[in-house]
C-alpha cells in the first residue's frame, strides 16, 4: 500500500522536470512533438504537493511508444500501457515511492487539453491552487495510509475545475 507524502513545494522539481525531459526526448526523438511538466510539482501556487514530477509528451503515433519500453527500463520506468485511459502510454518510476509519471498522448488526444487547461487554471487563479494544496494537506493528515481514499477526497475539487473550465470553454 503507497502511503500519501505530501511535500511544500520546492524549485528542485523544475530541475527534475529538466533533466528527465531532456532523458525522455533523447530517447523518443523524432515522436516527441512537444513535453510538458504538468501536475501540482509544476505549479508553484499549490503549494504542496507529492514529490513526483508528471510529464505528458505529444508523440506524432501512439502505437510506436511501445517499441521504447525497453530504453524507458533501462532508465528506470515501469511500462504500463494504457493503464486505465484509453489511448494513452503510462510509465512510472519509483515503484511503491514513485518519483516521476509519464503520460504519452498522441496529437489531439483530449486529455493533452485537460492537463495543461488544468494546470493554466491554476497558474491563473493563485487562490484556487492555494485551496488546492491546502486540501491535499488537509487529505494526506486524513488518510496517510490509504492513499485511494486521499484521491477521492481530492476528486470534488478537481471536479469543480473542470466544470469551470467547460464553462470558460476552455475544454468541450
Amino acid at each position: 500500500m503507497r502511503k500519501t507524502n505530501i511535500r511544500p513545494w520546492t524549485k528542485e522539481w523544475a530541475k527534475q522536470y529538466t533533466q528527465d525531459a531532456q532523458r525522455l526526448k533523447e530517447i523518443f526523438k523524432e515522436e516527441v512533438i512537444d513535453i510538458f511538466h504538468i501536475g501540482s510539482t509544476s505549479v508553484p501556487a499549490i503549494g504542496y504537493a507529492k514529490p513526483i514530477i508528471d510529464i505528458l509528451i505529444v508523440v506524432k503515433e501512439i502505437e510506436k511508444v511501445d517499441q521504447y519500453n525497453k530504453k524507458m527500463e533501462e532508465i528506470g520506468y515501469d511500462a504500463r500501457g494504457e493503464n486505465g485511459i484509453s489511448g494513452r502510454r503510462y510509465f512510472l518510476r519509483g515503484k511503491d515511492n514513485r518519483t516521476h509519471h509519464v503520460h504519452i498522448f498522441q496529437t489531439g488526444h483530449e486529455h493533452i487539453k485537460l492537463h495543461l487547461a488544468f494546470k493554466n487554471y491554476f497558474l491563473q487563479h493563485p487562490e484556487m491552487a492555494k485551496r488546492y494544496g491546502d486540501l491535499k494537506v488537509a487529505l494526506a493528515a486524513q488518510f496517510p495510509e490509504e492513499h485511494e481514499r486521499y484521491q477521492q477526497g481530492k476528486q470534488s475539487f478537481v471536479n469543480e475545475v473542470v466544470q469551470k473550465l467547460k464553462k470558460n470553454g476552455e475544454l468541450i
